[in-house]
């Protein structure tokens, strides 16, 4: 097998027993990257390769820091990388170089991880479509023309061409499962609070956003996740919890799994897109867990609105210092503006409104979580879109008011913080592109989503799609 085709735990075993060298792991991965990146712009700010190579023999001729030791990751744009830019995609910081690292980055780094660059993002993370003035678009590997997805665009096409074994992104609204299920690999979304993001600003009001593990199998998403995870004490509402890794071993007992399809027909969805999920159900019920049908159970109208205004209250909490400069707002792309707008007229009988929606649809979801393990969604509402749009305005007819009103299916696992996965369901549509799935489940059911992931992998030879197993571009 190619080294760069081995999923990570086997690339960190081969390491350890000496029959890789970290030079040859690196040698490898520079030699992806020339072949691949050109064509669908997944890394920037690629380091110079000698010092890659250099820092490559160091790790050949030093103590093994963790499982991670020698092997490249790229860190998503948002990120710090110390000594390396954060762009951010945005005109405003490009060049910006990062001093000290992120809390994600420096627990990779702790545990081994050779950082070789950045991935591509859209700006600010804003919108589901990895392209932005500084670096341009992210090419979808599966099809040039179309869309990798975002905001962890980047992170997704890196894997899913062999450039990297592992990758981490993040994810407020979609932004780690969207660009899996576009791009056939695995990206999670944890409990809201397992990992941490950066000590800074408000800590209290914006439990929206987390960091998390992207990979090409369940088992790479495990060892990655236990990397990252963990309460940072200088933080509130961390959440601390069993390593997930040795879990995986573990026999996947009968789940029952609620299938909230379009969500009651309130979601438009492309054709195709609840055919190609649906499949991967029936195997999931060849697998022994039990699929139903789920009415909606919530009003869609009230968790958009709920969505829509804490995501611009939490937007404009950091984006408002560049919109009250004119000079900077000139640079901020029309969602960015729009978001901070929007944010800066809310009341706090607004934020309270919509908090208290987040907070009657948890409870909602609790119940829901009685009579169910897992929840399952598209984890898109269409297939792949042309790459040059600034973002789809249609689907199948029906006016998308919103940048982002797209990517609604993904807002029921992120207003309240619950742990979702998107898995690669295979090929469909009128173009045969990739679709995911997300399987949701309960605050703190991480492991167990990462062993329902892995049961379907490793078995889905039993059903007759053939779709379910992750189809490595090349």
């Amino acid at each position: 097998m190619d080294i760069c085709d081995m999923d990570a735990p086997d690339l960190s075993a081969a390491l350890a027993a000496d029959k890789l060298s970290a030079v040859e792991v690196m040698q490898a991965t520079l030699a992806r990257i020339e072949a691949w990146n050109g064509t669908v712009n997944a890394i920037v700010s690629l380091r110079d390769g000698e010092a890659l190579l250099a820092e490559a023999c160091d790790a050949d001729a030093s103590d093994s820091k963790g499982w991670l030791h020698g092997i490249p990751i790229a860190i998503k744009d948002l990120a710090n990388a110390a000594g390396l830019p954060t762009s951010m995609g945005s005109p405003l910081f490009a060049g910006q170089v990062a001093q000290a690292d992120d809390i994600i980055v420096a627990r990779l780094r702790a545990a081994g991880a050779l950082i070789i660059g950045k991935t591509n993002t859209p700006e600010f993370g804003l919108g589901s479509h990895s392209t932005n003035p500084v670096f341009g678009a992210t090419r979808n590997p599966y099809d040039l023309s179309r869309s990798a997805g975002g905001s962890s665009g980047g992170a997704a096409v890196a894997l899913a061409t062999g450039m990297l074994a592992v990758a981490d992104g993040s994810d407020m609204m979609g932004s780690l499962r969207n660009p899996a299920g576009w791009n056939n690999v695995y990206g999670m979304r944890p409990s809201w609070g397992l990992v941490p993001s950066e000590p800074a600003g408000d800590m209290f009001l914006h439990p929206l956003s987390t960091n998390g593990p992207m990979a090409r199998s369940p088992r790479d998403l495990a060892a990655l996740l236990d990397t990252m995870a963990g309460a940072d004490p200088r933080q509130p509402f961390g959440l601390n919890q069993p390593p997930s890794l040795p879990q995986m071993g573990q026999a996947a007992r009968h789940l029952r799994i609620g299938w909230l399809a379009d969500w009651g027909g309130a979601l438009s969805m492309e054709a195709g897109v609840l055919d190609t999920c649906a499949a991967a159900l029936q195997q999931l019920e060849g697998l022994g867990h039990s699929v139903s049908a789920l009415a909606a159970p919530f009003d869609r109208d009230a968790l958009w609105q709920s969505w829509t205004d804490l995501r611009s209250f939490a937007v404009t909490g950091k984006l408002a210092p560049l919109y009250a400069d004119d000079t900077r707002r000139a640079h901020l792309k029309d969602s960015a503006q729009w978001e901070v707008a929007r944010g800066l007229a809310l009341s706090g009988s607004d934020v309270q409104r919509a908090s208290t929606i987040r907070s009657d649809w948890f409870k909602t979801a609790t119940t829901l979580f009685n009579s169910h393990d897992v929840l399952a969604l598209p984890s898109a509402q269409m297939w792949p879109f042309d790459v040059t749009l600034g973002w789809p305005r249609t689907i199948n007819g029906t006016a998308m008011d919103t940048y982002h009103r797209w990517m609604e299916v993904v807002v029921p696992a992120s207003l309240i913080g619950l742990p979702a996965i998107s898995v690669p369901v295979g090929f469909g549509g009128p173009d045969n592109l990739p679709m995911g799935l997300q399987l949701i489940g309960r605050h703190g059911s991480d492991a167990q989503l990462l062993q329902l992931a892995e049961h379907c992998r490793e078995h889905s030879e039993l059903s007759g799609v053939g779709n379910m197993p992750i189809v490595r571009f090349s």
